[in-house]
C-alpha cells in the first residue's frame, strides 16, 4: 500500500519553502489499528507527510539549480517534537523550508500545524537517489499536477 499524505500543495517555491494541506479523514486505512475506539493518526505518518513535501521541493529545487534529477531520501530526523495527537476530521498544515542544499542532499525545516496551533516539528536530513526511470519521472509530474490545482 502507498500512502499519499498530502492532498493539496498551497504555497510552492522552489528553492526556498513548500506548503500544504492534509485532511485527515476517519476513513483512513490506519485508523483501524491505531487505535481501537480512540483513532490517532500515528505520529511517524504526520512526520512522512512532512518527509513528502519537503521531498519534493528538495527535488525539484536540485532540478532548477543543479540541473539533475533524483529522488530525495530521508537519512535522519534531528530535533523533533510531538505537541498534540491527531484525530479524525483534523486538518493538518504542513511547512518545509530548505536550509541546504547540494547535489548530494539536502536538509529542510519542517513543522505541522492544527488550527494553528503546532502539532510537530522537526529538521530532515535527505540524501539524493539518482535514477534513470522516465516512468517514476512521469508519475511525479503527474502528482505534482494534482496537488498544486
Amino acid at each position: 500500500m502507498r500512502f499519499f499524505l498530502i492532498d493539496r500543495i498551497t504555497t510552492w517555491e522552489p528553492g526556498l519553502l513548500a506548503e500544504g494541506v492534509k485532511n485527515v479523514a476517519l476513513s483512513e486505512d490506519f485508523f483501524d489499528d491505531h487505535f481501537p475506539r480512540r483513532p490517532v493518526m500515528p505520529g511517524v505518518l504526520i512526520l512522512e507527510g512532512m518527509a513528502q513535501l519537503g521531498g519534493l521541493l528538495l527535488e525539484t529545487s536540485l532540478q532548477e539549480q543543479y540541473n539533475k534529477s533524483a529522488k530525495a531520501v530521508v537519512t535522519m530526523l534531528e530535533r523533533t517534537k510531538f505537541r498534540t495527537m491527531i484525530k479524525p476530521g483534523d486538518s493538518l498544515r504542513y511547512r518545509t523550508e530548505v536550509m541546504a542544499i547540494n547535489e548530494a542532499g539536502g536538509k529542510i525545516k519542517a513543522t505541522a500545524h492544527c488550527e494553528g496551533k503546532p502539532v510537530t516539528s522537526t529538521e530532515m536530513v535527505f540524501g539524493f537517489k539518482y535514477l534513470d526511470d522516465p516512468l517514476l519521472d512521469a508519475k511525479r509530474k503527474q502528482l505534482m499536477d494534482v496537488w498544486r490545482t
